[in-house]
């Protein structure tokens, strides 16, 4: 066998999925560095949830765990997160999908760390999430 390289490819995404993705990321409680956290490892909610989020840098503010696991559901659903499975079933805990991983890269490489949300943003996200809108529909 010759010399083979493994390749790393990236799996090329819509705009319009891009923008639904980093505008839901926008709109979370979330921080970056809790994005980053799941690239390289799981992550569960009561680490994010409660005061323990919040110290760590990963939310705004203090979110229960309800709140928590409501808002990591969303990012699931947009296609940013994934749940962990284990040999019982579902996990409490997420990690980034191959979309969240370009994301935070692109972010990360492109210094759009923290961007906030703006109130268009909002609220288009709100709409979308409460009607469960297709990407091809926005």
């Amino acid at each position: 066998m010759e010399g083979t390289q493994a390749k790393s490819t990236t799996m090329q995404y819509s705009a319009a999925v891009m923008r639904r993705a980093e505008r839901a990321v926008r709109c979370s409680p979330f921080y970056l560095k809790l994005l980053a956290a799941m690239r390289d490892h799981s992550v569960s909610v009561p680490t994010i949830a409660e005061d323990s989020g919040a110290i760590k840098g990963y939310t705004q503010k203090p979110l229960t765990d309800v709140s928590t696991e409501r808002e990591l559901m969303w990012l699931a659903s947009v296609g940013i997160l994934r749940r962990e499975v284990d040999g019982q079933g579902l996990t409490d805990s997420f990690r980034l999908t191959p979309l969240g991983r370009q994301l935070v890269e692109d972010w990360q490489n492109n210094g759009c760390i923290e961007k906030r949300a703006s109130i268009a943003d909002s609220l288009q996200n709100a709409v979308i999430r409460w009607l469960r809108l297709p990407d091809w529909l926005v």
